[in-house]
């Protein structure tokens, strides 16, 4: 093993064991928070280590690195950044889920690509959910969500999945998971399918297990930190 997938591992160990001890103290199965390894920014290879360790999601923010790394690594593929209109088709094609829905108008748009590629399946939605509507950060507040989820419910290629959140920078952890928690029962209310509620990064994803987390977005606490083009 080189001492890059030496490195992975260990790592990997270690965010394992935390998710472990964050389900038990919140009373919660293991099984029921799915690791996503977001590797945006990181190469392929990196990729391809993870995969050889079992892990089996993989996380994407844009379309470019989506489409790459998911031609040469084959497992399930998350699309949760900010989302363009004009590459909604492309991210169609190799994401299996994306969890930054938040317009009705590239939910449509969705569909009709799907329809176009004559999809047969599902393709699993999450609703961003915001918190404080901050410019850039996408999202939408609580109370336009039941709308977007009769959108998503009345096609025949989405699933509705539940809701994503990126809480606001400044906010404190456990408000800001404990009042998405709150959306989300409510929601839930209206549509009991959609269970599943992706919150919590590297930083936070131990509270956010405590709030309900099912699907938990973790990068550098893995991988290690990200160099960013200039």
């Amino acid at each position: 093993m080189s001492a890059r997938a030496d490195e992975i591992a260990r790592s990997l160990k270690e965010v394992e064991e935390r998710i472990l001890a964050s389900a038990q103290s919140a009373g919660r199965p293991r099984g029921e928070i799915t690791l996503i390894a977001v590797t945006k920014t990181y190469p392929a290879s990196d990729v391809q280590i993870l995969r050889s360790l079992g892990v089996e999601n993989f996380g994407e923010n844009r379309n470019e690195e989506g489409e790459e790394k998911s031609a040469v690594v084959d497992g399930i593929w998350h699309f949760q950044g900010q989302i363009q209109s004009k590459k909604l088709s492309a991210i169609s094609k190799w994401a299996h889920y994306i969890h930054s829905l938040d317009d009705p108008i590239h939910l449509e748009k969705l569909e009709r690509s799907l329809d176009l590629q004559k999809f047969t399946g599902k393709k699993g939605i999450f609703l961003q959910l915001t918190l404080d509507a901050a410019e850039g950060r996408g999202g939408v507040k609580a109370d336009a969500l039941e709308a977007l989820g009769e959108i998503v419910l009345a096609s025949p290629h989405l699933t509705l999945m539940g809701l994503m959140c990126v809480p606001p920078v400044d906010a404190h952890p456990e408000e800001a998971f404990a009042q998405v928690a709150q959306v989300h029962q409510s929601f839930k209310q209206i549509f009991p399918q959609a269970s599943a509620l992706s919150i919590g990064m590297s930083g936070d994803f131990e509270i956010a297990i405590s709030y309900g987390a099912t699907h938990i977005r973790v990068g550098s606490s893995i991988l290690g930190p990200r160099t960013y083009p200039k």
